[in-house]
């Protein structure tokens, strides 16, 4: 085999990316742990809020979908607008997917990748060196995870599962919070779903904080979405269609637009199915932000304040901090940090041209990194079948 093009990451969009790649002859090493993030930063119980026809990894074989995985294995088919997957599910659709499609995945950490004459080398955890035409970066949510500078200045060593303040990746099993009173910081799915996690798992007390007013919300289920307006993944809606089936003209808009529809389209909002296990077990504070916080023995304690300047203090066992992903480049440390220097930013992610390629040439971004160039699909699944038929064209037009 050829000097190959390397794949960091064992997600949705590095699984699709590497079989794309495959199927067009091209070498390919992908690394990573298969669906890592889907498995251990997604809580036990979680369901998915896309509907099952934006649940599927594209791939260019047919008989990969995720009813295909459902017939092949006898799981329950998940069919309609109705139908709710959970996590679990999901991940082992991914798995499946992997095994059947990128066999060769070899699951090591790559600590670092440098530009060198000829391409890059990177640098695995076991020692080994690997020369590459070409990198794709597809870590997903990996080391990106956001919390607010009034919480991260309370906890100088950062969030913790054990500790005061945590960030809702780093929980799995949230039954290790029974018994305790709880926080939860944010208004957006992953905020109010854990809320009524942590409630159905023995938590003493729950309470939303969310800034604005009436910030907690639900979306209509499927029988009540407007008919006269198209579909898409997510809803039926004009912006949402737009944004799903018009990916290609999202780096088009100008910055400031870009910014504002990654950070605020499709969200902060509850799926519609959360609204009756919510109501009456989660209590929320609303139109209030966090202005202060700190450790008192032990235990958080937020100072809070509303528009109309009247404020209190909050006081918990635990703070879950349900607030996103932002990407950042210095979060991606395993690239060196004179190439991270070289990649041109734009609107909060590295500015890409149509096959997903920065500026560096040969250095490619897939998903969540991808979204500041192509939108908020880039946060979904659904993303897959735009992003990756795209890139691997690309990358084999110029490295295959």
């Amino acid at each position: 085999m050829g000097t190959p093009v390397a794949v960091i990451g064992a997600g949705p969009y590095g699984l699709s990316v590497a079989a794309h790649l495959r199927a067009r002859g091209v070498p390919v090493r992908v690394f990573g742990q298969p669906m890592v993030s889907w498995r251990e930063n997604m809580p036990a119980g979680m369901l998915l809020k896309s509907t099952p026809a934006a649940s599927s990894i594209d791939t260019p074989q047919a008989g990969h979908t995720l009813g295909d995985y459902c017939t092949h294995t006898g799981e329950g088919r998940y069919e309609s607008d109705w139908d709710l997957i959970p996590v679990e599910t999901f991940v082992r659709y991914g798995q499946w997917l992997q095994e059947r499609l990128v066999p060769e995945l070899e699951r090591v950490r790559v600590a670092s990748v440098d530009r060198v004459a000829d391409g890059f080398e990177l640098k695995l955890g076991s020692g080994e060196q690997v020369g590459a035409r070409a990198v794709v970066v597809a870590t997903g949510l990996s080391g990106i995870a956001q919390l607010p500078p009034e919480l991260a200045a309370a906890i100088p060593d950062g969030p913790s599962a054990a500790g005061p303040v945590s960030h809702s990746s780093q929980h799995h099993d949230l039954s290790a919070l029974a018994g305790k009173d709880v926080v939860v910081v944010g208004a957006g799915q992953s905020a109010l779903e854990s809320a009524v996690l942590l409630a159905e798992s023995g938590a003493a007390s729950v309470r939303v904080v969310a800034r604005g007013r009436s910030a907690v919300g639900f979306g209509a289920p499927p029988d009540r979405q407007p008919h006269f307006r198209p579909r898409s993944p997510f809803g039926n809606a004009w912006s949402l269609y737009a944004l799903t089936r018009h990916a290609g003209s999202f780096r088009h808009l100008p910055v400031p637009t870009r910014r504002f529809l990654v950070r605020r389209v499709l969200g902060p909002l509850g799926a519609w199915w959360l609204r009756d296990r919510f109501v009456g077990r989660v209590q929320v504070t609303e139109g209030r932000r966090i202005v202060r916080a700190r450790v008192r023995d032990g235990r958080p304690v937020l100072a809070l304040r509303g528009e109309d300047g009247q404020g209190g203090e909050l006081a918990a066992d635990h703070v879950l901090a349900a607030t996103g992903y932002r990407m950042d480049l210095a979060a991606l440390d395993f690239l060196d940090q004179g190439l991270r220097t070289e990649i041109a930013v734009r609107a909060g992610g590295p500015l890409l041209d149509a096959g997903f390629g920065s500026s560096v040439p040969g250095l490619y971004f897939t998903g969540l990194s991808a979204a500041a160039s192509f939108g908020p699909v880039m946060r979904f699944v659904c993303g897959t079948e735009f992003a990756a038929p795209r890139l691997a064209r690309a990358v084999a037009r110029t490295y295959g």
